[in-house]
């Protein structure tokens, strides 16, 4: 198969030989890289790869992949990183309208307008990157199945290694992975991408943001031992009244031969700390092997003493681990995983929590780093967890994107809940000027929309299953309502019943109230308005998925929400928006000290300007004076 510039224009291809989503799940290969908590089989493709870049797909080196391709004109660049903040491009900020509007005619494909072949591909401003890394294999991974994984690469890209084409993705930010075991040799390899700022998937990405493009999270190879955990889902079930638990655990095994899964087996063990409460044993003789080279194994059992639960006040975590075992009674593989224990429903009309009425005391987060973007760090997430924990926030919405697969840990680990994001936003497509028209909103109810669609809400669940921090999926933000969000909902509702699903939009659609929303969420209500619809037969609690705009001098009038707390069971609270100002740190051209730059700031047009600037942290995350209001009030109802 060869790569066809044309993906970019058609949005019913999204992927080519992306490997299905999977579990976040961690492996190690013997007790000694467990215990010392390295991952030996994973080997990092991050640092300083060449690069060029090219204002559209015309001018771009489309032979640079091949093997004889002379790079060395290419420039130094930084993995991960944006390529706008390394110096190429142009900086641009804006809301709800796409960044063409106004320069160029666009209408997605599929809709109720024409196709336009090129659209994307022979645009005449559609920035490419064309990154080269040479690499060899680890002495770890030499003679194991190879996966290249891209956590985050926005927003279109093609992959090819040693001069042999890979693979497609799009999807900016959830993890994109591709078996290149065919193609790798054990030293001098030679891994092309190339990544296109625009396809189809900006009418999807339409979020309140920077408009950035490139290789902006970790790059990695993963070397898969001869038996692995392909995938795992491990539902820890809980039933309050009685502190009773169970683990019900699913999970697929892949081998190199099928003759290495005869006489191999699964030993499943759960501890708190290093007490062992339950322990089993699942033999792989006799079961089929599926379709896709693979066993499925099933493994349920009843934790034999009171369970502590996990919440925001007490955060338990039980360690599960699972040994696979070679034919032999070797140790081919640990899988170690947290799980928490807590039971999240619908019941008397309210959202609960281990029998318990949820309130949510929280914010919507942006992903951000003043100097990098949206390319954060370690250090980024343990602020921002940290900075909740002291200021009673107690939950958290990925606005509006799944975020770093490590961020859901740390959440787990916090005690922080989480409304996971489908990354999904096509704003600029039925709201214009402020104005409400759906004529061409995407994805709508149009067939050429519902793959790529329902493709990200499959990979945000499968991706971040097992993390007892995930209380609700969301369908995504802003981006009206139709038939392909209401088979998303049915999705989500079939695969995994035992959580609740959010969505907004229908506040502007009634005809799917009933089948794309576990609870009515809109944005900015008013008190009065909330009051008004609490007090009218409610179907459904109320929960403001966006409020408290804390924009310059803002942020007052809280209290006149957290009071509805106390008169009115069915308001459940909600997320204000933001937590992070989205500004960019950069030098005065006059004084050159370093200043934040905001929305605007970068003859970016169309923009929003200091819109951008939003949050109850500085972009430097210096707490701002609001913080103390939040504190306050949060803290009424921890």
């Amino acid at each position: 198969m060869h790569a066809d510039i044309k993906w970019l224009d058609q949005p019913e291809i999204f992927r080519v030989n992306r490997l299905d989503a999977h579990s976040d799940h961690r492996f190690y290969e013997d007790e000694k890289s467990l215990r010392e908590n390295r991952e030996t089989l994973k080997q990092s493709l991050n640092g300083i790869w060449k690069f060029r870049y090219s204002v559209n797909a015309k001018e771009r080196p489309a032979a640079f992949y091949e093997e004889e391709y002379d790079v060395s004109g290419f420039d130094p660049i930084k993995v991960p990183r944006h390529i706008e903040i390394a110096g190429y491009d142009k900086i641009h900020y804006i809301n709800t309208m796409y960044p063409w509007e106004g320069k160029e005619y666009r209408r997605p494909a599929g809709t109720l307008h024409e196709r336009e072949d090129g659209m994307f591909s022979e645009a005449d401003y559609n920035p490419v990157g064309s990154y080269v890394r040479i690499f060899d294999l680890e002495e770890a991974l030499v003679g194991k199945r190879i996966i290249l994984s891209f956590e985050g690469a926005e927003q279109a890209l093609y992959v090819w290694v040693n001069g042999s084409f890979v693979g497609y993705a799009e999807d900016s930010f959830t993890v994109s992975e591709f078996d290149i075991t065919p193609y790798v040799r054990e030293k001098g390899n030679r891994l092309a991408v190339e990544v296109h700022k625009r396809s189809t998937a900006a009418f999807l990405e339409d979020q309140d943001f920077f408009r950035f493009f490139g290789l902006f999270r970790d790059v990695n190879l993963y070397g898969l031992p001869k038996i692995h955990v392909t995938d795992m889902w491990a539902k820890a079930s809980y039933e309050p009244e009685a502190q009773k638990g169970a683990l019900d655990l699913t999970l697929k095994i892949s081998a190199e031969t099928d003759a290495d899964l005869s006489g191999a087996s699964a030993v499943i063990c759960l501890k708190e700390e290093e007490r062992r409460i339950l322990s089993g044993e699942i033999s792989m003789n006799n079961f089929e092997i599926q379709k896709d080279g693979t066993v499925r194994l099933a493994w349920k059992a009843d934790v034999p003493e009171p369970v502590r639960q996990w919440d925001n006040r007490d955060p338990k975590l039980y360690c599960l681990q699972i040994r696979i075992l070679d034919p032999d009674g070797n140790v081919a593989e640990i899988v170690p995983y947290d799980v928490g224990f807590r039971k999240i429903c619908m019941q008397d009309g309210l959202m609960k929590l281990n029998g318990e009425r949820l309130i949510i005391n929280g914010v919507n987060r942006h992903e951000w780093n003043a100097s990098e973007g949206r390319s954060i760090s370690e250090e980024d997430e343990i602020f921002d967890i940290a900075c909740m924990k002291r200021n009673n926030i107690n939950a958290v919405r990925t606005c509006h994107y799944p975020d770093r697969i490590s961020w859901y840990y740390r959440c787990d680990e916090a005690g922080i809940y989480v409304m996971a994001e489908t990354n999904l936003e096509s704003h600029g497509s039925w709201q214009k000027l402020g104005a409400i028209d759906p004529s061409w909103n995407v994805p709508g109810s149009f067939d050429a929309w519902r793959e790529v669609v329902l493709d990200r809400a499959r990979t945000n669940f499968e991706v971040f299953k097992n993390h007892p921090s995930v209380l609700f999926w969301s369908l995504g933000n802003e981006s009206y309502a139709g038939d392909v969000l209401k088979e998303m909902n049915a999705y989500y509702k079939e695969t995994d019943p035992d959580r609740l699903v959010h969505y907004e939009g229908v506040v502007h659609n009634r005809a799917y109230e009933d089948c794309i929303s576990d609870m009515e969420s809109r944005m900015y209500a008013k008190p009065q308005q909330i009051r008004e619809y609490l007090e009218d037969q409610p179907k459904k609690p109320f929960l403001l998925c966006e409020y408290m705009h804390d924009m310059g001098n803002s942020l007052g009038g809280m209290k006149s929400y957290i009071d509805l707390l106390d008169q009115y069971e069915m308001y459940q609270g909600g997320f204000i928006w933001d937590y992070i100002d989205q500004a960019i740190l950069m030098e005065d051209e006059v004084t050159g000290q370093k200043v934040l730059r905001y929305g605007g700031d970068f003859d970016d047009r169309p923009s929003d300007y200091e819109f951008s600037g939003n949050g109850i942290v500085f972009a430097d995350r210096m707490e701002k004076p609001a913080m103390q209001e939040v504190k306050y009030y949060y803290g009424l109802h921890k």
